[in-house]
């Protein structure tokens, strides 16, 4: 794969499990299809993709047998993987070990790679780790200040998440702003529903927010983040939480959703602040804010800073976080751009002035692509 390479189609199936799943296709110079169905399983969901890629009207190839290799994203790689790997029976008993790292993405990760295998059996297929990126992370960074014995016996320790998106968006942002990664100090802002920041020096990840598990670090929309875990005790004993109770308040129930009482999504929240909901409003600050003091902090630790990346569904379609998140930023030097930020939703686009020591910008990710030439590039290895 190099620069000339293109996507010939894409799309996704949502709720596999349920009655009314959906199905978004989009061949390349097509319209745009969506389908709502019973999706029981990930073979069936994977059957009903390769359907729509050799359909007689909107496919792309005639046979499924043209397809050559398949790429997965895997979540919880552990300490082992530090690059994207082919799928062995070793690497699929390593994801299964590491189910408990993530119960809720590993499984699912796993039922992707065996659909595959039953409807193709033999093709080469890749794992792309999410917490890969990460390992690069020193032991003072991702070591936790527990006793050793746990990091011994359970590997505790910080692994990091959304890496795939991190990797990828660091390296675009160097044709954005026409500087080698290799060169930059560099602070990613993968801003969603799930959200993360990553300190990447030089090219390399060493930090960033998310920990042992995707619920530590920023606010997110239903994700407490950062907090004292003496708060967790305290509720568990007067609200007699069980350990699932407690699972479910830090992941589920907490974060914009828990603040506001109105909303998780971020589209909502802002209706709601600009009609003047003060709860709306002290979300908003509270999730902006602690993006600031991770800011400050990665800052800090790479001895300054050459350029701020805004990543994600709200990374970069909201612009009024954006602003929210660079305004009183001059002891860093960055001269956030108003009208350059205003409106901007879905394309790359540098958002500070010309003479900004630090520059801000808005950087599409594109994880899929990642993915598909992280495949690319270790099927190559084997032929």
């Amino acid at each position: 794969m190099n620069d000339e390479s293109s996507v010939i189609a894409k799309g996704i199936v949502e709720r596999i499990g349920f009655n009314d799943a959906i199905v978004q296709y989009k061949p390349a110079g097509k319209e745009k299809i969506r389908e709502e169905m019973g999706i029981p399983d990930h073979t069936v969901a994977i059957n009903k993709i390769f359907q729509l890629l050799t359909d007689k009207d909107n496919g792309v190839i005639k046979d499924v047998n043209e397809i050559k290799a398949l790429g997965h994203r895997v979540v919880q790689g552990g300490e082992r993987y530090k690059e994207s790997v082919l799928i062995t029976k070793e690497v699929i008993k390593d994801i299964e070990d590491n189910i408990e790292l993530a119960p809720l993405h590993n499984p699912a990760n796993l039922k992707g790679i065996m659909s595959v295998e039953n409807l193709l059996p033999g093709i080469p297929q890749v794992a792309v780790f999410d917490t890969s990126f990460h390992q690069t992370m020193p032991e003072y960074a991702y070591m936790y200040a527990i006793p050793r014995e746990f990091y011994t016996k359970y590997k505790i320790r910080k692994y990091g998440y959304h890496g795939t998106s991190h990797k990828y968006v660091s390296r675009a942002a160097s044709k954005v702003i026409g500087k080698d990664t290799r060169d930059l100090k560099m602070i990613t802002c993968h801003l969603g529903n799930g959200a993360s920041v990553a300190a990447i020096e030089y090219g390399k990840s060493i930090d960033t927010s998310m920990g042992f598990t995707p619920v530590d670090g920023l606010m997110m929309g239903t994700r407490t983040g950062d907090i004292d875990p003496g708060v967790l005790l305290y509720l568990a004993d007067k609200e007699h939480l069980s350990l699932k109770g407690v699972s479910n308040m830090i992941n589920k129930s907490s974060g914009m959703q828990g603040v506001s009482g109105i909303s998780s999504d971020m589209r909502d929240l802002e209706l709601a602040y600009y009609e003047g909901n003060e709860k709306a409003a002290l979300a908003l600050t509270m999730y902006t804010y602690r993006i600031k003091k991770f800011i400050g902090a990665y800052s800090a630790i790479m001895n300054g800073l050459d350029a701020l990346i805004f990543t994600g569904g709200v990374g970069e379609n909201d612009f009024n976080i954006r602003r929210m998140i660079c305004q009183n930023m001059d002891y860093l030097g960055l001269m956030f751009d108003e009208v350059a930020n205003h409106g901007i939703k879905g394309q790359n686009r540098v958002i500070s002035k010309p003479e900004s020591k630090v520059t801000a910008a808005v950087v599409q990710t594109d994880e899929e692509l990642l993915i598909a030439t992280d495949t690319y590039k270790i099927l190559e290895k084997c032929v």
